[in-house]
């Protein structure tokens, strides 16, 4: 049986626990194991992509702040390590994300035939705990603010629950995450932050839905926690991945006006709407804004209100848009205009879609000069409305967790077959990255220093992958940081350049923005 002949619903066969847990010695600190599996096979074609190492595991350091000083814990990262698996931890954390759920639940079997107490969360386990219970002691829905640390306490106490499922929500009093778990020498991007959770806005292909169900999915930390949080981190570069760092746009204001004067650079994920909010954008360019990432997903009016996506219907100062058609190049020329980058986000395969999509789609992406652009095959999530909406219609075609990347068709297409749907995709991106297209969207806008940093920041994504694949094996991903930083620095414009601030008595270029990361947000591919 071939994976896409597996059956709908069908997970990993339910292995067999041969050892019980052990019982923790009483006044042992904890020996705890922390683990991000690789969202790709470490020997598939995508291995050593930048992207898997842009950004930590930011979420179980978050988790080990909730833990005693005294325990021992050991945080890896299979994106930018190979993992060790011959220690005897007493307690294994591992987060799941759909396409790394076959080696969750693999590292999962692992250590409970070790005797160790294995725990999973993330958005799969959140979306298929019965799935996920098959693999561990304890699994957890939803975020883990308020069921970590109950957990915690149930362990401790000898009487640890199989389920925990998220209700309150919450970030105050959040502790610190334990950065000094992290090997910063690792990521190109180690000052990655989140400051808020989830997203005001529901889309129906959004993995999101599932992991927020039963409590509010949007909620902010308070501001001064917020910036404290940014103080304590070494450097210049900040990425947010908040799915919506404009989601509030109280929030927001107040936080732009703390970054101000603390001489940040960072990038981010924000809509059409924040965009073209009045006043809002200008403060997050004052503060320190260079990039941004855009989730404009289609170009069809029909698709975006099917998907429930209407926050880019929201309408704008363009007046060269038909009303309720997306405003997309007021959007762009908002952001260029204030001399911010533009990572443009895409989805092919919804409903309107028909065989001449990809080609239009990328002639707009170039032709408005975008820096840079992450395609997508439309997935079916599971948990979310479009996998429900797909699978009452019978269009599901796979329920094979590995090719839910949104580099494969999971379903049949409305309007073309899931074959012409991932040559379609493919081509998008040969398009799009080809050098012909890099040269004419380096020449869309601006000025010759506009040219040459969107020449110098595309080029360096896509036609340098040897480099990077190196860098990488290496260890040495990190030293790249400072040229990134003086490329887009020293090419910025617009009103959005910031002049040279001194920190600690040193000079210190501006400049950031590496391509977003796949959590949260798409990533490149």
């Amino acid at each position: 049986m071939t994976p896409r002949d597996r059956a709908p619903g069908a997970g990993p066969a339910a292995p067999v626990r041969r050892t019980p847990p052990r019982r923790r010695p009483s006044g042992r600190p904890l020996r705890v194991k922390m683990i991000s599996p690789a969202k790709t096979a470490p020997d598939g074609r995508f291995w050593r992509s930048i992207k898997y190492s842009l950004f930590p595991p930011l979420g179980l350091a978050t988790l080990a702040g909730y833990l005693d000083p005294d325990d021992e814990v050991d945080l890896q990262d299979e994106h930018v390590e190979p993992l060790r698996l011959d220690d005897d931890p007493d307690l294994v954390v591992i987060e799941a994300y759909v396409t790394s759920a076959g080696r969750a639940y693999r590292y999962a079997d692992h250590y409970r035939a070790r005797g160790a107490y294995v725990c999973l969360g993330g958005l799969h386990p959140t979306s298929l705990p019965e799935e996920a219970a098959r693999h561990a002691d304890s699994v957890f829905c939803g975020p883990g603010e308020d069921t970590w640390p109950a957990f915690l306490a149930d362990f401790r106490a000898g009487r640890p629950q199989p389920l925990y499922r998220s209700t309150e929500r919450t970030l105050a009093g959040l502790p610190p995450a334990r950065r000094d778990l992290i090997r910063r020498e690792r990521y190109l991007v180690p000052n990655s932050l989140v400051v808020s959770r989830g997203c005001p806005h529901l889309c129906d292909f959004c993995y999101k839905e599932a992991f927020f169900r039963g409590g509010r999915s949007f909620y902010v930390q308070a501001v001064d926690e917020a910036l404290a949080e940014i103080d304590r981190l070494p450097g210049r570069h900040l990425y947010f991945l908040d799915d919506n760092l404009f989601g509030s746009p109280r929030f927001a204001e107040a936080l732009f006006d703390g970054l101000k004067g603390m001489g940040r650079l960072w990038q981010a994920a924000g809509t059409v709407e924040a965009v073209l909010r009045p006043r809002l954008l200008e403060k997050a360019v004052e503060s320190g804004l260079r990039s941004l990432f855009v989730g404009f997903e289609t170009l069809s009016e029909a698709n975006l209100r099917g998907a429930g996506k209407t926050q880019n219907l929201a309408g704008g100062p363009d007046r060269d848009v038909a009303p309720g058609a997306p405003p997309y190049d007021a959007a762009v020329r908002r952001l260029h205009d204030l001399g911010v980058m533009v990572n443009g986000a895409f989805v092919f395969g919804m409903d309107d879609d028909d065989p001449s999509v990809f080609g239009r789609t990328v002639e707009w992406a170039v032709s408005r000069g975008l820096e840079t652009a992450t395609f997508h095959i439309l997935t079916p999530y599971p948990g979310t409305r479009l996998e429900r909406r797909l699978a009452a219609e019978g269009r599901i075609t796979s329920r094979d967790w590995d090719l839910y990347d949104t580099r494969h068709a999971v379903f049949a297409p409305a309007r073309m077959t899931a074959e012409r749907l991932e040559a379609g995709y493919w081509s998008a991106y040969r398009e799009f990255y080809s050098w012909r297209s890099i040269l004419r969207a380096s020449f869309a806008y601006g000025d010759a220093r506009e040219h040459v940093r969107h020449l110098a920041y595309t080029t360096g994504w896509k036609k340098l992958e040897p480099l990077w694949d190196w860098a990488i094996r290496s260890g040495r991903v990190h030293r790249f940081l400072p040229l990134l930083e003086s490329v887009l620095n020293r090419f910025g414009s617009g009103s959005g350049a910031m002049p040279r601030r001194d920190r600690g008595g040193e000079g210190a270029p501006d400049g950031l923005h590496p391509s977003p990361a796949p959590l949260p947000h798409a990533v490149l591919e």
